[in-house]
C-alpha cells in the first residue's frame, strides 16, 4: 500500500532541509526522486543522499518562479523519466518584517516563491499525471497557514493560499484521479528556522514550551506523511492539511 517502486517523484526545493527529509522518504519507499533547485553544489550532495537510499536519483536546475524556467523542467522530467506521479511543491523562502516594514519586492519575492510556483509546477503536471490515469501532488503549507505572527506577513499569506490552492486543485482535478493535499509543518530545524532562532528573540524556548512533543522536528518527521499522501494508501484522501508539528497546533 505504501510502496512507491516504479513511480517517479520531483520535489521541488528538495536539495535541503524538509524538502530533502521527504526526499528521503519517498527514496525509502521506492521512488524515483528528481530534486528541482537553484543551488547546484547543494543538489548534487542530496542527489548523493538519495542515490546511498537506493534511488535513482537526478537534480535538474529550474527557477520554479518563472513560467518558462517550469515548462522546461517538466518537459526534461518527461523526457527522462517518461512518466511523473509525485509531486512535492516544497520551494520556500520568508523575509522577517512586520506589514508596515515590508517593501512590494520582498512581499513578490516571497508569494512567488511560495505559492505562485506551486501553481506553476502543479499546472504543468496537470497532464502529465492525467495522461498517466492520476497522480499525487502535495503541497508544504505551514503552521502560518493557520496561526498569525506579526514578523510574517508575506509569508503566512502564501501559507494561507497554499491551502486553499490545495483544495480548489483537489476538487478540480479529482476525476482525474489526482489527489491533491498539504501538509502543515510545524517548528522544523532547517537553516530557515535557524535564522528565525537568531532574529526572533525567544522563539527557541516558546516553540518547545507549546510543542507537546517537547522539542524542535526534525526534517525526517515530515517522510511518512510525505510516503502516505504519495502512496496508493492515500488514494481517497484530497483537499486535506495535514499538520506535522508535534502537537503545536492543538496547545491551549
Amino acid at each position: 500500500m505504501f510502496d512507491l517502486n516504479g513511480k517517479v517523484a520531483l520535489v521541488t526545493g528538495g536539495n535541503g532541509g524538509i524538502g530533502l527529509g521527504m526526499a528521503l522518504g519517498l527514496a525509502n519507499a521506492g521512488a524515483r526522486v528528481v530534486i528541482a533547485a537553484r543551488n547546484a553544489q547543494k543538489s548534487e550532495a542530496a542527489v548523493v543522499a538519495l542515490k546511498a537510499a537506493g534511488s535513482d536519483s537526478f537534480a535538474l536546475a529550474a527557477d520554479v518562479t518563472d513560467e518558462a524556467s517550469v515548462a522546461a523542467l517538466f518537459a526534461q522530467v518527461a523526457e527522462r523519466c517518461g512518466r511523473l506521479d509525485i509531486l512535492v511543491n516544497n520551494a520556500g523562502t520568508t523575509v522577517r518584517k512586520p506589514v508596515d516594514q515590508l517593501a512590494l519586492a520582498e512581499w513578490h519575492q516571497v508569494m512567488d516563491t511560495n505559492l505562485t510556483s506551486a501553481f506553476l509546477c502543479s499546472r504543468a503536471a496537470h497532464p502529465l499525471m492525467k495522461a498517466a490515469g492520476g497522480g499525487k501532488i502535495i503541497n508544504i503549507g505551514s503552521m502560518m497557514s493557520i496561526f498569525g505572527a506579526p514578523y510574517a506577513p508575506a509569508y503566512g499569506a502564501s501559507k494561507g493560499g497554499i491551502v486553499q490552492l490545495t483544495k480548489a486543485t483537489a476538487a478540480s482535478w479529482a476525476l482525474d484521479g489526482i489527489q491533491v493535499n498539504a501538509i502543515l509543518p510545524g517548528w522544523i530545524q532547517t537553516e530557515l528556522t535557524d535564522s528565525a532562532r537568531a532574529q526572533v528573540a525567544g522563539l527557541n524556548e516558546r516553540v518547545i514550551a507549546r510543542t507537546a512533543a517537547g522539542r524542535w522536528g526534525q526534517p525526517g518527521d515530515l517522510a511518512g506523511t510525505a510516503v502516505f499522501l504519495a502512496s496508493a494508501a492515500s488514494d481517497f484522501v484530497t483537499g486535506t492539511a495535514i499538520p506535522v508539528d508535534g502537537g503545536y497546533s492543538i496547545a491551549a
